[in-house]
This record gives C-alpha cells, sequence and structure tokens, in this order.
C-alpha cells in the first residue's frame, strides 16, 4: 500500500465503506451542516443546518451545531473553540465515547473538518471524514432518515494536544523563524485585504495564500488527488520539511487547510485557532494589504 493512501484511509472513509458499517456499536456518525456566506454578503455569515438534519440524515447521525455546540459563548474571540467540559459534554451527549470511531459528514466539505480537528486537539485520534459528505452521500441514492438516533450512554475524557493548535505567540515567533510558513486559508480578496470579516482587513505579514476551496472537486465535494493538493502547496512554497500553521478568520477553514496537509503527510502542522479574530483582537499586531 502506497504512503499516499495510508495516510487518506487514515483521514477518510468512502460512502460504500460507511453503508456497510452503518449498525456498527463502535462507530457513531456526526451530521455538521451548515453554511459560511462570503464576507462581502450581509450577516449572518455563518449559520448550522438544524431544519435540514431534522428533515433528512444519515441513519445514526447525531447533530452538531458548529457555531454554538463546540464553541466557548464566553470567549472574548468570536468562534473560540468550547473548553473542555463543553466539548466533553456535547460529544457525551451525541454518544461519543473513547471507544468509538467517528465519521464527519456536511454538505460543503468545510465544516466538517473543524470537529475532526478539535477532535484531535482532544487527543480522539479515531476520527475520520466522510468523503463527498452528504452530497455523494444522496447523489447515489443511499439511506437517509428523519428519525434521531438514540445511543447509550457513553464517556468522553479530553486529553489536550497542544501539538494540534497554535496561539498569537507561537505565530509572532513562526514570522521570525525561516523554517516555518504562515497559510492564509481564505479566498484571494481577503487575502489582499479587499474584502473580510474583522474589524480589520489584510492578513498576517509573511503569509502566503492557500485557498481551501481548491482542495475538493466542485460537484462531488470529494477531495482531489493528493498529487493536484501537492502542487498547490508548492506553487506557495509549503512544503513537508518546514513548520506549517494554517489560519483563516475563526480557525474553520484554516481546520480545512491542515486536513489537507495531513493527507499528504505533512508531519509539521498546527492550527492558529483564533485566526484573524484573535490577531486582530491585539491593536498591536501588524496587518499586510495588498498582493
Amino acid at each position: 500500500m502506497t504512503t499516499e493512501r495510508l495516510h487518506r484511509d487514515a483521514l477518510l472513509v468512502e460512502t460504500d465503506w460507511l453503508a456497510r458499517h452503518l449498525t456498527d456499536p463502535q462507530i457513531r456518525v456526526v451530521d455538521i451542516r451548515g453554511i459560511i456566506k462570503p464576507p462581502d454578503t450581509p450577516k449572518p455569515w455563518y449559520s448550522a443546518q438544524h431544519e435540514a438534519y431534522r428533515q433528512s440524515h444519515i441513519p445514526g447521525a447525531g447533530f452538531v451545531d458548529w457555531t454554538e455546540d463546540i464553541v466557548e459563548p464566553t470567549s472574548p474571540v468570536h468562534m473560540t473553540l468550547a473548553g473542555p467540559g463543553r466539548f466533553k459534554a456535547c460529544m457525551e451527549r451525541l454518544g461519543i465515547g473513547d471507544g468509538h470511531l467517528v465519521v464527519i459528514y456536511d454538505d460543503t466539505g468545510t465544516i466538517a473538518p473543524r470537529l475532526w480537528w478539535a477532535l484531535n486537539y482532544y487527543g480522539h485520534a479515531e476520527v475520520r471524514l466522510l468523503d463527498g459528505g452528504w452530497t455523494k452521500w444522496v447523489a447515489q441514492g443511499r439511506p437517509v432518515t428523519a428519525d434521531l438516533p438514540r445511543h447509550p450512554p457513553a464517556v468522553f475524557t479530553p486529553r489536550v494536544q497542544p501539538q494540534w493548535r497554535v496561539g498569537t505567540a507561537e505565530v509572532k515567533a513562526a514570522m521570525r523563524d525561516r523554517e516555518a510558513v504562515l497559510v492564509d486559508c481564505r479566498s484571494p480578496k481577503e487575502f489582499v485585504g479587499e474584502i473580510g470579516r474583522g474589524e480589520r482587513k489584510g492578513r498576517i505579514p509573511g503569509a502566503v495564500n492557500v485557498p481551501v476551496g481548491r482542495f475538493l472537486d466542485p460537484q462531488q465535494k470529494t477531495w482531489k488527488d493528493p498529487q493536484e493538493i501537492r502542487k498547490m502547496f508548492d506553487a506557495a512554497g509549503v512544503t513537508p520539511d518546514r513548520r506549517v500553521i494554517t489560519y483563516c478568520n475563526a480557525g474553520v477553514s484554516a481546520s480545512v487547510g491542515l486536513f489537507a496537509l495531513k493527507l499528504l503527510g505533512y508531519s509539521k502542522a498546527a492550527n492558529f485557532a483564533g485566526s484573524w479574530y484573535e490577531w486582530e483582537a491585539e491593536p498591536a499586531n501588524p496587518v499586510e494589504t495588498g498582493a
């Protein structure tokens, strides 16, 4: 088996595999469908698709509201990841325990990686994304239901893995380190400062732009061939030997970028989870604009 195949199998499952394992008691499926609107459209930019889930979902799937369930509501930085206690409660509500394999899906490919990253950060490495998600599942005519799952109680134990997350201090250190590279995962217009979601527009100085929307097939929402993704990173100077820090506005697209890097086997990569919202919260932090 090739190295690329090993990385893929450790991160993704196919729709036919999930269809065969829907009744496996060791698997928990999570629906995290949501919407991210472009920053040049009216607020709210972020929302969860509660109603779509209630109408139809993969059998056995629980639902996570990515804008509330896995964020810390009292944090001064918008969309900050939920603390260990809140995250634990959310996972246990879904029937997810320490021994479960978690399979996550959405309908865009750009939100599920956020929960994938959060689970890894809290020490739960047995987690995969459903390649193609809801889009491919429905297109193939696979089973759906409106019935809500009833899983037995479970115990989820958060075990923080600090290597999965960095903060502002680590970003500043990386800016001075030639062996490190900051990857801005937002759109080119956000990168140059034409549009933005924060109080300030622009990017972290020295960052390179690798928009995550290019990683997925626009119709099927499946991940593109790793070699194609690798070329996108190579073109920006993001190579396996460098330490890589991904960021966006709130750490969501940054999780997509991190997932792509792990798919390629880049071992020295982490998510600036607070991303632009955390960076701009400190007025002294420098901002760059333009091409």
